[in-house]
């Protein structure tokens, strides 16, 4: 088992532990202060990052862009009041289950 398995969830826990902090105390803080709005910018400038460094860069610059977009959704989620552990169940729900019966159930 990797040691680094509850990473998201300790990250997240220091996200939520930012709401309400003073945006000049940290990014996160920052962030949750400006709201969804510019918690979805960057979502969608750290998404495109990922495809980038996925076509041309190097693993490096994937793992590396891969992190700031998980860590961007998170802040997403906890500005939303939306618990990470909602995630990690759908997840669950999905894992085992083929992608293409996943898919066709949603649009029933």
């Amino acid at each position: 088992m990797n040691s680094n398995q509850h990473i998201l969830d300790e990250l997240y826990q220091v996200i939520l532990s930012r709401k309400g902090a003073s945006p000049d105390s940290s990014y996160t803080a920052s962030l949750l202060h400006k709201g969804v709005d510019k918690i979805l910018k960057k979502v969608g400038e750290e998404a495109t990052e990922v495809v980038i460094a996925g076509k041309g860069g190097t693993d490096t610059e994937l793992i590396y862009e891969t992190a700031d977009l998980l860590y961007h959704g998170l802040v997403l989620l906890a500005a939303r009041d939306i618990p990470a552990d909602a995630v990690w169940s759908e997840l669950q729900r999905r894992f085992g289950t083929s992608g293409i019966v996943e898919k066709a159930a949603r649009k029933e």
